[in-house]
């Protein structure tokens, strides 16, 4: 999984400068998937939906930093179920729910309170890769394995992250950050995207984490999956050398946006126009020095999954591990008039997803696209099948992607749900929402794609066979109300969903059936009659005693 990965910044994607031949690789062995989605387009609520296989307002964790609750089925409980380790090597963007272990009595110092601290992961290495520090403090309160490393390594201070791997060098005066030759160039300011990071490449975050993958995979023993999760190309988006200078401006796609779409616009997009980031992006200048960047950082990324392909295939492994490359969520950057991520254009929604499956059963579909709907909950239900177990769909809500890869016929789904919450944002306070209404919802349908809010703004609408690029909101004006109304029935049904009875099966409930009847619980008969004579065996026949009175006038 790579952090804010653009489904279209590979070039077995399409994309016309960015060279990416071991992502091409991955995708000549197995299936790229044209149309994946994920269940929200912000970091910690996607991936918890990934590692559950269930969507956000099932697992409840809306937010980075919102806990995902005690007790929540996990990627690592149903492998494990199964006879397969499951292993974290980098980020998860997890919260502990401390206040629920405590209620249960769990402590982080044995298997199982571990576990449930790290999104039921076991942790080879765990590194959430932002290492922000500011007047109050450390971003993140858990201890850097990576910025251990730095020091080991002999990049000095108490945050190497900041200082070197997301850091370049003013080589002269900078009037514009009142920076002076030999200070540190942070990452942080989108001036210095163009410098290279004041760090030894081999030492830079994506290379580390590589090597942590190689040490696991080297000892690594009995089935398995590893979780390899990258910070980058997320932000700061500043690369080391080479990478910083393998793009230029003229490597940069016109940003994807017009006019008209800030005419009257619904007011959540309209309150995500005007923030910081829309400000920023809005600026070519901003985006000739920043997408240079991040595709420099994609590039770091490519050829360290080259590493990591060609050490599987010197030890054998190619031919037994599925891979999967995936991303939590893409990056708008400036398309949209917008940067980041958070609503549900594709730049910001839809991800990659290359699997392959070395099985000889997919040898039919090696090195093609498939364009059914998918979402990345459908990760747990496939790794589950894979691992030779049944499916719990009573739990997992994702569906099984393995028909696609073994070319077999298969239902496609109909529609794809995203939902997101920004309650925690400026946009809800700005916009003047109730907390419980900072929600939106998008429908896709492989056609139509509706954005959904609620606190009673108006939808939006986009037609993405006529307009593939989401330049024209249908839904401010008239003549649509058909699709809108299916759209909104496929969110109602959706809504209705079974997504909370997780302690008992489908074929738990069919056992059930008659069960209290086999064991002497029998109500509301008359005469008996009404069920088979062995159920209703144990209260006929004559009584071995007697202790009621006779009846009346009787001696």
């Amino acid at each position: 999984m790579y952090d804010q990965l653009r489904f279209d910044y590979l070039s077995c994607a399409g994309h016309p400068h960015l060279q990416t031949p071991h992502f091409d690789r991955v995708a000549s062995l197995g299936v790229r998937f044209t149309n994946a989605y994920v269940q929200s387009p912000v970091c910690g609520a996607s991936r918890m939906s990934t590692y559950t296989g269930r969507y956000v307002s099932s697992h409840g964790a809306q937010w980075n930093g919102v806990p995902l609750r005690v007790g929540e089925h996990t990627l690592g409980d149903h492998l494990r179920q199964a006879g397969m380790s499951c292993w974290l090597i980098g980020k998860t963007h997890m919260r502990v729910d401390a206040a629920g272990m405590e209620r249960l009595g769990l402590t982080p110092d044995n298997v199982i309170g571990a576990r449930q601290s790290e999104c039921g992961f076991d942790v080879w290495v765990r590194d959430d890769g932002l290492w922000g520090q500011g007047p109050d403090g450390f971003y993140d309160q858990n201890r850097s394995p990576y910025n251990e490393y730095l020091k080991s390594q002999g990049y000095d201070g108490d945050n190497p992250w900041a200082d070197y791997a997301n850091a370049g060098v003013h080589d002269d005066a900078d009037p514009t950050t009142q920076a002076k030759p030999g200070d540190k160039a942070s990452g942080w300011l989108f001036a210095n995207a163009d410098k290279a990071a004041n760090i030894k490449e081999k030492d830079s975050e994506t290379p580390w984490l590589t090597s942590e993958a190689i040490d696991f995979l080297d000892q690594a023993t009995g089935p398995w999956c590893a979780h390899l999760s990258y910070i980058k190309p997320h932000w700061p988006y500043i690369v080391p050398a080479p990478y910083h200078n393998m793009y230029n401006a003229s490597h940069v796609l016109p940003a994807v946006r017009d006019e008209q779409e800030k005419i009257d616009p619904t007011p959540v997009y309209g309150a995500y126009l005007q923030n910081r980031l829309a400000q920023a992006f809005g600026q070519d200048e901003v985006r000739e020095k920043v997408i240079p960047a991040y595709m420099g950082l994609i590039k770091q990324c490519d050829d360290q999954l080259g590493r990591l392909l060609d050490h599987l295939e010197s030890t054998d492994q190619m031919n037994n591990t599925m891979i999967v490359l995936t991303s939590d969520h893409g990056d708008y950057l400036g398309d949209h008039w917008l940067g980041e991520k958070d609503l549900f254009h594709e730049p910001s929604v839809k991800v990659p997803l290359i699997v392959y499956d070395p099985r000889p059963q997919a040898n039919t579909t090696r090195g093609t696209t498939c364009n059914a709907l998918v979402e990345s909950i459908d990760l747990a239900p496939t790794f589950v099948s894979a691992a030779g177990a049944k499916i719990p769909n009573h739990i997992l809500e994702g569906i099984n992607l393995e028909p696609y890869l073994h070319g077999e016929p298969t239902e496609d789904r109909q529609y794809v749900i995203s939902e997101y919450d920004y309650s925690l944002t400026p946009q809800c306070e700005k916009l003047g929402v109730a907390l419980e209404d900072a929600r939106l919802f998008m429908v896709f349908d492989g056609r139509y794609k509706m954005m959904h809010s609620l606190g009673g703004f108006r939808p939006m609408l986009f037609d993405l066979q006529t307009d593939p690029n989401e330049l024209t909101d249908l839904a401010k004006a008239a003549g649509h109300s058909h699709v809108l109304d299916r759209l909104y029935d496929h969110l109602a049904e959706w809504g209705l969903r079974l997504s909370q009875r997780v302690t008992k099966s489908d074929d738990d409930l069919l056992a059930m059936r008659g069960s209290s009847a086999r064991k002497g619980i029998l109500p509301f008969m008359v005469t008996g009659k009404e069920v088979p004579e062995e159920l209703s065996a144990r209260y006929r026949g004559p009584a071995s005693q007697r202790y009621v009175d006779s009846e009346p006038g009787e001696s």
